[in-house]
């Protein structure tokens, strides 16, 4: 894995805690709807048993492991934290590959996957665009690539009520938790404001296109708290 930038740090600095807990917490403080996000995005991947998936920032494996139940196919898993693949280990089949790497330099050859999965990863990477590319590199042509993010509502009564949660809901849920979500809880609503307020939607979208990712699409869940975008790689 190449040197670590200051945000992948943090970001590897910031999980590093979570694992044992990541999914019971990442649902509970989410009333149930990260699982159901992560469901969508595996609903919009094309993929069958014949086919091999890369899951991108596959943490303790949840995507992966709703791949393999779902669509039937052979996963990898790729994470920079070796504490949450100690525990996507503990989830996931032994005949899952699991790799620590980071998704700005996969460790793969071009067109080495049918598709590619990932979730919550654009918070943490210096230049969306590049990672973009990098990610699309893997793929062949015609494969689904698909992103799960989180969003901020767009409706500005529920966007009130969103920073509210984020705001003061999550800080204090995390400090009843343990140290480890207490940083969680204080930096999640910003980081999610920063993103969409460096990288709006329409940015993103293209970014998305100037990759080589064709008929690109995107679905808000969660009245705008989640937030789904899936395409082609060319061909």
């Amino acid at each position: 894995m190449a040197v670590a930038s200051p945000r992948q740090k943090h970001a590897q600095q910031l999980f590093a805690p979570l694992g044992p807990t990541y999914d019971r917490y990442a649902s509970l403080l989410s009333f149930g709807q990260d699982p159901r996000w992560r469901r969508f995005l595996v609903s919009r991947t094309q993929a069958g048993p014949a086919d091999t998936v890369l899951d991108v920032a596959t943490g303790t494996g949840a995507v992966a492991a709703e791949l393999i139940h779902r669509k039937r196919c052979v996963v990898v898993g790729l994470d920079q934290s070796p504490e949450m693949l100690a525990q996507a280990r503990r989830r996931l089949p032994a005949s899952v590959r699991l790799v620590e790497g980071d998704a700005d330099h996969l460790p793969f050859p071009d067109a080495s996957f049918a598709a590619l999965t990932f979730t919550y990863l654009m918070r943490y990477v210096d230049d969306p665009g590049a990672t973009l590319v990098e990610l699309a590199r893997v793929v062949r042509p015609g494969g689904t690539i698909a992103g799960l993010e989180f969003g901020v509502p767009p409706n500005p009564a529920w966007r009130l009520l969103w920073r509210l949660y984020v705001g003061v809901g999550l800080p204090i849920s995390g400090r009843l938790i343990s140290p480890g979500w207490r940083e969680v809880g204080d930096f999640l609503g910003p980081s999610i404001e920063q993103l969409w307020a460096r990288l709006p939607l329409d940015r993103l979208l293209e970014l998305w296109q100037a990759a080589g990712i064709e008929d690109v699409r995107s679905r808000r869940l969660s009245l705008g708290g989640g937030l789904v975008i899936w395409g082609r790689r060319a061909g």
